[in-house]
């Protein structure tokens, strides 16, 4: 099952959101709006929150 904070599952979310949400290079918090806030279209966000539940279901399921 996936857990948060693991470093499997930040590795996961990190992959996932690099490829949905181009120029994104970690899930960290950096302290400077540049680093921290980006524009992403819903589309984005859509296919990248349906990878993240796939990948914890197929976890789950095992």
């Amino acid at each position: 099952m996936i857990k948060p904070n693991q470093p499997a599952t930040n590795a996961l979310l990190t992959d996932i959101a690099q490829r949905y949400f181009h120029g994104l290079e970690t899930l960290e918090t950096r302290n400077r709006d540049a680093l921290d806030f980006h524009d992403v279209a819903v589309w984005a966000i859509r296919h990248a929150l349906e990878e993240a539940y796939a990948a914890g279901l197929a976890a789950a399921t095992k």
